[in-house]
C-alpha cells in the first residue's frame, strides 16, 4: 500500500525531532511563520530548543550564526520568499564567508503557494542561494525524500538550504529509498533522451516518460534532488548515453537545476538542452491549477524532449 500525500514542509518538525533524539544539539527559530512551515511542532516536544523571533528574517540568520559558530546545529525556517530573498546579505556575510554550519529550511516555494499569489512565489530563492559558495541546495520531490535530506543536512558541517512546498503531492519513495547529498536518483531508464528533474517537476517528468514510450522514445528520468554539489557523474553519463537532455524546475529557468546541468554540460559533453520553468511572474489560485497554467506538465516536458532529440547531431 502507498503512503498517502503529504506536503514536503511536513518533514520538517519530524526530521528535527529524529535529529534531537539522536543526541544532535538542534536549535531550531521560525520567524512568524511556525504555523506554515511547522516549526513549532517541533517546540512542542523541545520547548527550550525552538524560538520565533518575529517578522525579523535578517536577525534569525544572525542569532543562527552565532548559534553554529558556538557549536550548535541551529535551522532556522521562513518562506522561501523570504529566506533567501529578504535576509541575503545576512546569509552572505554571517554564514556563507565563515562557512558557519546553518541549516535553512524554506517553506512555499515556486507557484505552488497557489492563492498567496505573485509575491509570495518564490521564482529566485534557488538562484540566490546556489551563489552562495559553500552552501548544500536541495529540492526534495515528495515527502520521504524532505525528511531523509533535512536529517542529511543536519548531520553535515557544511551550510544548507532545503525547499519544501506546501501542497500534499504523491508518495514517490518508500522506506526502502535512501537519500544522498550530491547524487541523483534514476527513476527510469532510457537511450533517446533524459528529463533531469527536482522537486514536484520529478512526478511531471515520470509521467513525461510515459507519454514519450507511447510514442516509441525511451527517456531517462534522473531525480536530481541535490542542485548543489549536483551529481556530474549522472549528468555526463546522461549526455553520453541519450545525447539530449530536458530539466524541469519549479523555478526560473536562470540560475537553478537547467544552469547547473547545463554548466556541467558547457564543461564536458555539450548536447542540446531544453529548460521547461516559470519565466515570468506568478498570479493567484489553485496550485494545481497553476501548474497548468504555468504549462508544468508532463507533456510540456515531453514536448522539449522532442525538441532535444531534434537537435542531435
Amino acid at each position: 500500500m502507498s503512503a498517502p500525500a503529504a506536503a514536503t514542509r511536513e518533514a520538517y518538525p519530524v526530521a528535527l525531532t529524529r535529529l534531537a533524539d539522536a543526541g544532535l544539539d538542534v536549535i531550531a527559530i521560525d520567524a512568524d511563520l511556525s504555523a506554515s512551515t511547522m516549526g513549532h511542532e517541533f517546540g512542542k516536544k523541545y520547548p527550550q530548543r525552538w524560538m520565533t523571533v518575529g517578522v525579523a528574517e535578517q536577525n534569525m540568520v544572525g542569532i543562527a550564526a552565532g548559534l553554529a559558530a558556538a557549536g550548535k546545529v541551529p535551522f532556522i525556517a521562513s518562506f522561501a520568499v523570504f529566506l533567501p530573498g529578504r535576509c541575503f546579505d545576512q546569509l552572505r556575510t554571517s554564514v556563507a564567508q565563515p562557512k558557519l554550519g546553518v541549516k535553512c529550511v524554506a517553506s512555499h516555494g515556486g507557484v505552488t503557494v497557489g492563492e498567496d499569489g505573485a509575491s509570495a512565489q518564490a521564482l529566485e530563492d534557488l538562484a540566490l542561494i546556489t551563489s552562495l559558495i559553500p552552501f548544500d541546495v536541495i529540492v526534495p520531490s515528495d515527502y520521504e525524500e524532505a525528511l531523509q535530506a533535512i536529517i542529511a543536512v543536519g548531520k553535515t558541517p557544511r551550510p544548507s538550504y532545503v525547499r519544501t512546498g506546501r501542497p500534499k503531492v504523491p508518495a514517490l519513495h518508500d522506506g526502502g529509498y535512501t537519500f544522498e547529498i550530491g547524487k541523483a536518483e534514476l527513476r527510469a531508464a532510457g537511450t533517446d533522451v533524459t528529463l533531469i528533474a527536482c522537486g514536484i517537476m520529478v512526478k511531471a517528468a515520470i509521467d513525461a516518460a510515459v507519454l514519450l514510450s507511447q510514442e516509441g522514445i525511451l527517456a531517462r528520468v534522473l531525480n536530481m534532488a541535490t542542485i548543489k554539489p549536483i551529481d556530474r557523474e549522472a549528468v555526463i553519463a546522461a549526455a553520453t548515453d541519450t545525447g539530449a537532455i530536458v530539466t524541469a524546475e519549479e523555478h526560473q529557468t536562470v540560475g537553478g537545476l537547467g544552469a547547473a546541468v547545463a554548466h556541467v554540460l558547457a564543461q564536458t559533453v555539450p548536447v542540446p538542452i531544453e529548460f521547461v520553468g516559470v519565466d515570468r511572474y506568478g498570479t493567484s489560485g489553485k496550485w494545481d491549477e497553476l501548474l497548468t497554467y504555468f504549462d508544468l506538465t508532463p507533456a510540456r516536458i515531453a514536448a522539449a524532449a522532442k525538441a532535444a532529440i531534434a537537435r542531435k547531431r
